[in-house]
């Protein structure tokens, strides 16, 4: 595994809720390639809460749109023999949520890539608690152009 994940690597600056480094209030995932997966850890916090002692399905949602964006735009960036990501957004993403899942222990978030386009990736993830899988996500991740409102924002 690399040491720098990929949001520190190649957007230190960003304050996405979800991945941004600078985001002190974020969710600070920090992704990184495995294989042909990405995967990420992340510990949620009691104000990360649903009901007691489960992690909210939107923060869920959240961890599963922005590690998976982050799978699409570096297999991009692969693909394309780019020395940086290009800048992707999500376009669609589907959250099944298969069951509760606890706080206060570490959650693995695994993506891989299901289909590419020239511009665009699907993606596959799964979100794993205590070695099982509590959420599911497959979405579809496209690489904006200048005059877009996030072009550049890595």
């Amino acid at each position: 595994m690399n040491e720098l994940s990929l949001q520190d690597r190649y957007a230190p600056h960003s304050e996405c809720f979800g991945c941004g480094p600078a985001n002190e209030k974020g969710l600070r995932i920090k992704s990184h390639v495995e294989g042909d997966a990405v995967v990420a850890t992340f510990v949620p916090a009691p104000h990360h809460q649903a009901f007691p002692g489960m992690l909210n399905g939107g923060i869920i949602g959240a961890l599963l749109d922005c590690h998976s964006n982050w799978t699409a735009a570096h297999h991009l960036m692969e693909r394309g023999g780019l020395d940086r990501p290009p800048c992707t957004v999500t376009a669609d993403f589907h959250v099944r949520l298969k069951r509760p899942t606890p706080l206060g222990k570490p959650v693995r978030l695994v993506a891989r890539v299901a289909d590419v386009a020239e511009d665009r990736c699907v993606i596959e993830a799964t979100l794993e608690a205590e070695g099982k899988i509590t959420a599911t996500c497959r979405g579809t991740f496209v690489a904006v152009k200048e005059g877009h409102p996030a072009y550049h924002r890595w």
